[in-house]
């Protein structure tokens, strides 16, 4: 089973969560959508415009991006679907590289595809100006090379949480979006692990699940005011990777 990705709406109000492409027996382009007020699911007439895994997804508070991934082979593809209607489009520019393994977040000006893998692991985080779909390439990029990370934000900053450098890292890269400065955190992750699943509230964030050498259920939850990390007494109900996050 290969990651399918994510995105949701980053804002109060917001009224359906999106889950798109990945594999089973096959990969697949499918785009399913979450009505938040039933939960009710219905799957986009769309779809991405290729079928795809190891993707990142980020959204604004008009349209989610699906960024990247593998078609068979890696591609540099960031579709873009409006949120009023659903319709698809894709962007001329694309990522800087074709990749897959990418971990994505948001600020509300800006989306962000952290890492992943180009034939080789790489530091490269590509932003993304909503107003225009503008890309530039942040000067400090990621603190290793690592794909496979976890992405989630808060209103004021980026993270990319653990990932495969080689090996498996608890790095905790955090980005401000105001200046797009890179710290690393004191604390990182509770043990290294790749594979995992980023979501946020507007005070907390988590990652939750991945691999540490067999699967873990495993979920920490970093305080958005200090960075301080927690772990939940629940984690997930079962071990598993390659899982996608969203919140409402």
């Amino acid at each position: 089973m290969v990651s399918a990705v994510s995105f949701v709406p980053p804002f109060f109000g917001a009224v359906a969560g999106y889950v798109a492409g990945g594999s089973g027996a096959s990969t697949v382009a499918t785009v399913d959508k979450f009505l938040f007020t039933t939960d009710a699911r219905s799957t986009l007439a769309t779809g991405l415009s290729a079928a795809r895994a190891e993707l990142a997804g980020f959204a604004s508070a008009e349209n989610g991006y699906a960024a990247g991934g593998l078609e068979g082979s890696k591609v540099a593809t960031v579709d873009k679907f409006l949120f009023t209607t659903d319709a698809r489009s894709t962007l001329a520019t694309g990522l800087s590289a074709a990749r897959n393994g990418v971990a994505g977040f948001a600020s509300a000006e800006n989306g962000y595809a952290a890492g992943g893998d180009t034939g080789s692991k790489v530091t490269t985080v590509d932003k993304f100006l909503f107003t225009t779909d503008a890309r530039s390439t942040l000067a400090t990029g990621l603190s290793a090379a690592r794909k496979l990370a976890a992405g989630f934000a808060s209103a004021e900053n980026g993270y990319a949480a653990g990932g495969d450098t080689g090996s498996y890292v608890a790095t905790v890269d955090k980005f401000l979006f105001t200046t797009d400065a890179r710290s690393t955190l004191a604390t990182g992750l509770s043990a290294a692990r790749a594979f995992l699943a980023g979501f946020a509230s507007a005070e907390n964030g988590y990652a939750a699940g991945g691999r540490e050498g067999s699967y873990v259920a495993t979920v920490d939850k970093f305080l958005f005011t200090t960075d301080a990390r927690s772990t939940l007494a629940t984690g997930l109900s079962a071990g598993r990777q390659f899982l996608a996050g969203f919140a409402g």
